[in-house]
């Protein structure tokens, strides 16, 4: 049933990202280009998805639970620390740069186009990186 649960979750998912054209890099450099021909329309996809969430998160944490059962995982840590800002930097300087991030990369990958396959290497490799200078 979880794996089932995770499919649905990962189809709705991709297909929002889909129909809101979060798989086109000139939609989200759109976006971010505030100071020339700015497109605000992902506003309202990332506001849709807040909104969304947050109505899921009141539900499950009323229960107790998650709705197949689980424990509801919330973070614990309220700190900000100095991994958390560089990261966050450097994905969205990323983001701004490529106009696509992890999702809609992973959407994207039947098409195998090579743009979305140097993404993914790039990706794959900077996560091993991370892993291995942080385990050093």
């Amino acid at each position: 049933m979880r794996n089932l649960a995770a499919l649905i979750c990962g189809l709705v998912f991709g297909i929002g990202l889909l129909v809101a054209g979060m798989h086109q890099p000139t939609k989200v450099q759109g976006f971010l280009d505030i100071a020339g021909n700015w497109d605000p329309s992902l506003a309202f996809v990332m506001g849709g998805a807040i909104a969304t969430a947050l109505g899921f998160f009141m539900v499950a944490g009323k229960r107790g639970k998650a709705v197949l059962g689980g424990p509801v995982q919330l973070p614990t840590r309220r700190d900000i620390d100095k991994p958390l800002v560089i990261g966050s930097a450097l994905f969205g300087i990323g983001w701004g740069l490529a106009g696509i991030c992890p999702g809609p990369v992973v959407v994207t990958l039947p098409l195998l186009n090579w743009q979305t396959l140097v993404f993914l290497a790039a990706l794959l490799v900077t996560m091993k990186a991370y892993d291995f200078i942080v385990k050093k």
